[in-house]
């Protein structure tokens, strides 16, 4: 069983054996969650590319391939 200490900061390092079975790197994020009896889960918190859905609007108007290039045409030119 791997412990850990919480610091006065409310900060906590995830031993090494457990980073590693959760494949866990610098800057990856977790998740606490609850379970039935009032215990804690500790998991990646990795989000499934299906809850990105409906966050962008559609266009207002449809943009062609070739205004696409010379929009980039434009901008690469600095005008």
């Amino acid at each position: 069983m791997a412990t850990a200490t919480l610091t006065s900061k409310g900060q906590v390092t995830i031993p090494l054996g457990v980073r590693q079975r959760l494949k866990l790197d610098a800057g990856a994020r977790v998740e606490f969650v609850e379970n039935a009896d009032g215990g804690f889960l500790l998991r990646p918190a990795v989000a499934d590319v299906r809850s990105l859905k409906g966050l962008l609007r559609k266009p207002a108007k449809h943009v062609s391939i070739e205004d696409m290039k010379k929009a980039i045409r434009l901008r690469g030119a600095g005008r």
